[in-house]
């Protein structure tokens, strides 16, 4: 039997957790500022970085890095976390017509990634995320502030400006999904800190999306537990 292990993702604003044990896998999320979690052995502590360290000190030798994971056409230079997406999608999607799968993580950047069936990497895109155009946009302007209340707007075309803002961002991240997404031919997967809220948005255009918030870790529990031939 596989005793407790502990996985942490860094990212560009949170830290991401799970904890594996009993083939049952928990996740959670803290941010960098915080302590770290009880019970969570940082000399054991399986990890990956995508952002800025946290000052508790993580041991190298644990670090998981784009080129220990083995996917066909995978640049070293690649965001770990889109690897890391990449395993567990091929790992746990169900895709008996072996499309292609089309992975949007919802984060601090939304990384768009696609791969074949046979797990070769075709590419992708690189969009600033929600929570980012909207620090942008209040940043950049004299009169723009970030919405207090992040509901959807039904309506296209909106007077309150707050509802304006919402409805431009969604749409711009949205869109370009729905340009990419050509469901005869892709399996889209969306994940992510922001994948629930967009989830909402996308399933009244498009059908058969399959949300996955926590992939990427997912994808460091299966990489580990490939690497040490227990899965």
């Amino acid at each position: 039997m596989v005793s407790d292990i502990n996985f942490l993702l860094v990212g560009n604003s949170r830290l991401h957790w799970a904890k594996y044990s009993q083939n049952q896998s928990k996740f959670f999320h803290t941010q960098k500022d915080q302590k770290v979690p009880e019970n969570i052995d940082l000399d054991n502590l399986i990890w990956a970085s995508v952002g800025k360290l946290p000052n508790f000190l993580l041991k190298e030798e644990n670090e998981i890095k784009t080129q220990d994971i083995q996917l066909s056409n995978l640049p070293d230079y690649f965001g770990v976390d889109r690897a890391l997406a990449c395993i567990a999608a091929l790992k746990i999607i169900e895709n008996p017509l072996n499309k292609d799968l089309l992975i949007a993580d919802f984060g601090t950047i939304l990384s768009i990634t696609k791969l074949n069936a046979n797990g070769s990497i075709l590419g992708g895109q690189l969009i600033p995320g929600f929570l980012t155009q909207l620090k942008s946009m209040e940043q950049n302007t004299k009169n723009l502030k970030i919405p207090k209340k992040y509901e959807i707007p039904i309506k296209d075309f909106l007077i309150n400006t707050e509802e304006a803002i919402l409805k431009g961002v969604i749409n711009s991240l949205t869109g370009v999904i729905n340009n990419l997404f050509i469901p005869t031919k892709d399996i889209l997967i969306i994940c992510g800190g922001d994948s629930e809220f967009f989830a909402k948005s996308l399933k009244t255009q498009k059908e058969n999306i399959i949300n996955a918030p926590n992939l990427v870790m997912e994808g460091m529990i299966i990489h580990h537990l490939y690497i040490k031939r227990l899965l």
